[in-house]
């Protein structure tokens, strides 16, 4: 027995869906490394993975981030990456496991100030708030962006970015606690109220102009206040379909909400290239060590109760990031 497993889903559904599985101690092929997991990412997409709404072959791992050591590397690799401390974005979910493979030109070897856990909590998260905030709305000093589920995974993130680019935040959240931890995390102003009113307040709080950029990773129910809250020529940036995915849009609607700007990304496109990857991690990794980021980590869970973790994010009872321990 090699003693690594993973969790997988059979099939699509609710948590109850993940299992473990014994599994062969994963052998890399050319410029390939294993890397034995301390710590993993849980991120809302994963719950999209498991419950179909984005189709994967069946049976399937879940997870898309990790970090740990580096056991061994695959033919052609360099040998002095064995012993290593990295994280990386898998290509193809599958790191709820105790071990797993990356080609080695996408590792982020760790720097000492960064723990396994903190690169594990926010390496995608710090990688798709780079993403959002640089490279999609390219956010700049004196402008204002609201931010929505801002005590989230991504949106703990966010903030404090946004802040260090030199913006003005509005912060919207499902709660009070979370509007609270969104304003000491750095937020301008951070609200608390039905989406149907949402809009109203940013206007008046941006004297009727609206925001430059909305950052919105709810999907479904966001996306009204989210089209009503952009200025003129502003920017609306759907990430996420926390609530589900948004309603079909025509371009006419761009027009009427003030000839804005909407964009649907994925972070695949944009760490596609090894310059990409290298500008994102240090960029994170820069922000993470002067203490701009932190790895707000509000839960642990042990890997084998993935599913636990899984209820946690969907009841959105989480706060900051959530991580599995093998």
């Amino acid at each position: 027995m090699s003693g690594a497993w993973r969790i997988v889903a059979r099939r699509t559904g609710g948590p109850e869906v993940l299992e473990r599985e014994d599994i062969a101690l994963p052998v890399p092929g050319p410029g390939e490394a294993r890397v034995r997991h301390e710590a993993v990412g849980v991120n809302f997409i994963d719950t999209y993975h498991r419950g179909g709404l984005y189709p994967l072959p069946l049976p399937t791992g879940l997870g898309t981030e990790a970090a740990g050591i580096v056991e061994a590397v695959g033919e052609g690799a360099d040998p002095t990456w064995v012993g290593r401390r990295v994280a990386y974005v898998a290509q193809a979910p599958g790191t709820y496991a105790t071990h797993g493979l990356a080609p080695v030109a996408r590792l982020f070897p760790l720097p000492d100030a960064v723990s396994a856990e903190t690169a594990a909590a926010l390496l995608l998260k710090g990688l798709t708030a780079w993403m959002l905030v640089e490279r999609c709305a390219r956010v700049q000093p004196g402008q204002s962006v609201l931010v929505h589920a801002a005590a989230g995974g991504v949106g703990s993130v966010l903030v404090p970015w946004l802040k260090a680019a030199g913006a003005t935040v509005i912060a919207h959240a499902g709660s009070a606690a979370k509007a609270a931890r969104a304003r000491d995390s750095g937020a301008d102003h951070a609200l608390h109220l039905p989406f149907d009113q949402l809009a109203g307040e940013v206007r008046a709080l941006t004297l009727g102009r609206g925001v430059d950029a909305v950052l919105d990773g709810v999907g479904a129910d966001s996306w009204a206040a989210s089209l009503a809250s952009v200025a003129k020529r502003g920017i609306l940036v759907t990430y996420g379909n926390a609530s589900g995915p948004v309603p079909a849009i025509s371009p006419l609607d761009l027009l009427r909400a003030g000839s804005i700007f909407l964009t649907r990304p994925t972070l695949f496109d944009y760490i596609e290239t090894a310059d990409d990857r290298r500008a994102g991690g240090q960029r994170l990794f820069g922000l993470i060590a002067d203490g701009t980021i932190r790895a707000d980590i509000g839960q642990r869970f042990a890997l084998a109760a993935a599913a636990d973790a899984h209820r946690a994010l969907e009841a959105r009872t989480t706060t900051g990031s959530t991580i599995l321990v093998p």
